[in-house]
């Protein structure tokens, strides 16, 4: 399993409305940076992402899952994307600042490059936010 980060704007695209997509999903489209473009094709599907909001909120909110490994977008199918299922929400949201704080998260790809909208996660990264959001490791 591999984890990781899948970067939304609340105004777009909340930790609400993926709650509300239900077990069913919801297609993770829109995505047009080649790098993280790639990202979405080496998922597979069981691996695991935090959902991060971006804009003014900048924090991991919740985790989802892969449902659906990459595919061609229903509304623009030159691109591809994965589906995605809320699974759960953080009690405590982790910030961008806390991540970036955190001297184990130093080298986290959202500590250097906080642009790219989707990421890999190491598993001592996952496990880490986990704990600083109130889950178990």
């Amino acid at each position: 399993m591999a984890y990781w980060l899948f970067k939304s704007e609340p105004g777009s695209w909340s930790w609400t409305d993926q709650i509300a997509a239900g077990a069913k999903g919801q297609e993770w489209d829109g995505v047009r940076n080649p790098q993280a473009q790639g990202h979405m094709k080496a998922m597979r599907k069981g691996d695991l992402g935090f959902f991060y909001h971006t804009g003014d909120v900048k924090a991991v909110i919740g985790i989802v899952e892969v449902i659906g490994e990459a595919h061609p977008e229903s509304k623009d199918p030159a691109w591809q994307c994965v589906d995605l299922a809320a699974r759960e929400e953080l009690p405590r949201p982790v910030t961008l600042a806390a991540v970036k704080a955190d001297p184990q998260l130093k080298d986290m790809v959202l500590a250097k490059a906080p642009r790219l909208s989707v990421q890999p996660v190491t598993a001592a990264e996952w496990s880490r936010i986990r704990i600083m959001g109130g889950l178990a490791g």
